[in-house]
């Protein structure tokens, strides 16, 4: 599984969501990696106008909000 963060990398939102999702992540215990994508242009493709954004296998998944922990385990059990 492949997870990507999408934000400017500056911002406190774009860090916690990562560090969530690392942490959801571990809790399941899946194989996964988790990436911060900090370039607008990369962004931009996905089609992305806020962030922070959560991408998993290409599929944009959340736009412009901080999940917590909680609920991305939601997300990823569903997948």
């Amino acid at each position: 599984m492949e997870i990507k963060v999408l934000g400017t990398g500056c911002c406190n939102k774009c860090s916690t969501l990562t560090k969530n999702t690392k942490e959801a992540v571990m809790a399941l215990g899946i194989n996964a990696s988790v990436e911060e994508i900090t370039d607008i242009e990369k962004i931009i493709s996905y089609g992305i106008m806020r962030t922070p954004a959560l991408v998993v296998d290409e599929k944009v998944l959340s736009v412009g909000k901080v999940l917590s922990v909680e609920e991305i385990l939601s997300i990823l059990k569903n997948l």
